[in-house]
Parts: C-alpha cells; structure tokens; sequence
C-alpha cells in the first residue's frame, strides 16, 4: 500500500488546522538590517573595518609593484652594492609575506564582523517582533525566508524597524547620560578605574 497519499493528506490537515489557530505574522530579516538604524550602524562599523584592511592591502601591493619595477631595471641593479640588492630582495619576500597575511586576515576578520553583524541583529530584531507580537496579538513571527508566499497584510517589518529605532535611540540616550554622568565621578573613583584598567592590561 502506497502511504504517500495519506502522509501528504495529514501534512495538509496539519498545516490547515495551524493556520486557523494561529496568527503569524512574516518580517524581512534582510530589510530590517538594511533599513533601521542599528542595522546601518553596524553595516557602516563592518564597512569602516573592510576599507581599513583594503587599504593595507593596496598599500603593500603598490610596494610590491615599485620593487619589481626596480628589478626589471638592469642600469638600477648595476648600481646597487651586493648587500644592498640582497637587503631589497629581502624586502621584496617579507612584502609577498606580509601581503599574504594580511589577505588571510582581511577574510578572516570580515567572516568574524558579519557573524557577529547577524548575530547582534537577530538579538535586536527577536526582542523587536516579540513587542510587536504582543501588540498585535500575532502567535508567531516568522522570518520571510522561510516562506514561500506570505499576504502583504502579515508582513509585520515595517513595525519591527520601527521598534528596532526606539530601542537604538532609547539606548543611545542611556549611553549618552553615562557618559555625561560619569564626568563628575569623583577623582578617587577614577583613579580606582585606571589602577583596574592597568592590571588588566
């Protein structure tokens, strides 16, 4: 007996009977980093470390490009003491060093920024769609990929950015009233915080 049918049928039922009784609302993971302030943020952090490395980079590439010019040029070789080509051959290999490290790492630092990119933003965008959960009474939020069609009326990003900024302005107040408070902490505190900062360092 072909069992297919039926297993598909219960699969049906089940998923007719969970989307009567619950309400779910879809947000768009993607826009909600793209488009809300704490998103952008972190992407400009990312972008800030990405051209800093690039910059390294190019820099030890055009090193690179000088000296080999400097190779092709016989009349330069000529008038170069021994030591001092060997000193510029020794140069030339701990520049290809440095530029392969220096590529291992850009890649490695950038996996590591856009893990902990994702990772800070689902934290940011869960508490922001369990706010907008309750508000509007939704059982689940779900994450758009995870769908294959959704109505546009279920679509609940919108209200997620939204909860997301008050979070990141609320939170950029509370920063902001450390920072301004902390200024008339009295001198035996500091002093006590940069004893701690010394030996932890």
């Amino acid at each position: 007996m072909n069992k297919l049918p039926v297993f598909i049928a219960s699969l049906c039922i089940a998923g007719s009977a969970f989307a009567d009784s619950a309400l779910i609302g879809i947000v768009n993971f993607a826009s909600c980093i793209t488009e809300s302030k704490a998103g952008r943020k972190e992407q400009e952090g990312m972008e800030s470390v990405r051209k800093q490395m690039s910059s390294l980079i190019e820099e030890t590439e055009q090193q690179l490009k000088e000296l080999s010019a400097k190779f092709e040029d016989t009349e330069f070789l000529d008038s170069l003491s021994p030591k001092a080509e060997e000193e510029m051959k020794v140069k030339y290999q701990t520049l290809q060093e440095d530029l392969g490290r220096y590529q291992n790492q850009f890649y490695q630092v950038l996996q590591h920024a856009q893990y902990q990119l994702i990772q800070k933003m689902s934290s940011n965008i869960a508490k922001a769609a369990e706010v907008v959960a309750k508000q509007k009474k939704l059982d689940y939020v779900m994450n758009k990929e995870a769908c294959f069609y959704i109505r546009p009326d279920l679509d609940v990003t919108f209200a997620v950015i939204t909860e997301m900024d008050k979070s990141f302005e609320l939170e950029g107040t509370k920063k902001q009233k450390l920072s301004d408070n902390s200024e008339e902490v009295p001198g035996e505190l500091n002093a006590v915080d940069e004893t701690a900062l010394d030996k932890a360092g």
